[in-house]
């Protein structure tokens, strides 16, 4: 049983004053996300993402279209709590402390009295925010806030997480234990669906990606699959402050950092550089073939769709 499935999902609103016309938000997507998968909703800013988010959350109902979240209707409000939700930019009423902000979404989430205070405990240990959990939150850093609502998210334990640029406003370590902590909800069988425009995160935890852009879906794939196909070049490395003349003559692309020289080049030509390095005698440090980048694939999709090419890597 697939966690999210939609289809033909769309949302247009209504702007203007006087004369309203209406502007879609979201053009209907098909959509299915399985179940206990790390799924990255990639795109620009105003691409749509938060919209599909609010819709799949119940927060906007769409103009058409359906959706299903682990095998039930969005409306019903059984499948309410069995998911958590980190909006993009989280407001929390600033005088409380972290502890009494998240005894407060325990309670409304339905976790029993006798379990609160520990569960509360846990989830700032995990988040760590334990020597912050009895400051206010008007004291505390963006990146604090954020914890806190990553915090607030996952307090009920929900099958279904769903995450709003869970990454902002992070600092490098804040990032890293993010990531750490999404790892740990697949490793415990959830299911994360979350929304960014950073592709190195969505790199390293997606199992899949999906592209929307101007509110329509353009793409979907599984990121080992679009990060192994090899692009027909090679990179060379090898040690050297310069970079041989007749290596540049191949076409080759180099860069010197120190003691060492990375040269890009056509596949075709590989044989004739390394018989170059040997006649220079140049001591090789790998040869690797250079294979598609999750942002190579991002910025193919960001393009026009050409006409009778369907949604797929």
């Amino acid at each position: 049983m697939p966690a999210i499935e939609t289809i033909k999902l769309e949302k247009t609103y209504a702007v203007g004053f006087w004369r309203k016309k209406p502007r879609t938000a979201l053009r209907p997507l098909t959509l299915t996300v399985e179940d206990g998968e790390v799924f990255g909703f990639l795109g620009p800013n105003g691409a749509g993402k938060t919209t599909t988010l609010k819709l799949l959350m119940g927060l906007v109902f769409p103009t058409s279209g359906s959706a299903r979240i682990l095998g039930m209707d969005i409306d019903d409000p059984v499948v309410k709590a069995q998911i958590g939700f980190l909006p993009e930019q989280p407001y929390f009423y600033d005088y409380l402390t972290a502890k009494e902000l998240l005894e407060y979404y325990a309670q409304l989430s339905g976790v029993p009295a006798k379990e609160r205070s520990g569960r509360v405990e846990k989830m700032l240990a995990r988040v760590g925010l334990t020597d912050a959990a009895r400051v206010q939150l008007r004291k505390f850093s963006k990146g604090m806030l954020q914890r806190v609502g990553l915090a607030q998210a996952i307090l009920h334990d929900p099958k279904l997480v769903f995450l709003d640029e869970p990454m902002s406003g992070l600092d490098p370590m804040g990032r890293r234990e993010v990531r750490e902590l999404i790892q740990q909800l697949q490793q415990e069988g959830k299911t994360v669906f979350f929304s960014t425009h950073i592709l190195s995160d969505a790199e390293a935890l997606c199992d899949r990606v999906a592209v929307i852009h101007q509110g329509e879906l353009r793409g979907v794939g599984a990121v080992a699959e679009l990060t192994s196909q090899v692009v027909g070049k090679v990179e060379i490395i090898f040690a050297g402050q310069m970079v041989p003349a007749a290596l540049s003559g191949l076409g080759a692309q180099a860069h010197v950092s120190g003691d060492v020289v990375s040269a890009v080049l056509s596949e075709e030509h590989q044989d004739a550089a390394l018989e170059i390095l040997r006649r220079e005698q140049l001591r090789l440090v790998s040869l690797t073939p250079v294979r598609r980048s999750l942002e190579e694939y991002y910025v193919q999709k960001l393009q026009p769709p050409q006409v009778g090419k369907g949604v797929g890597a």
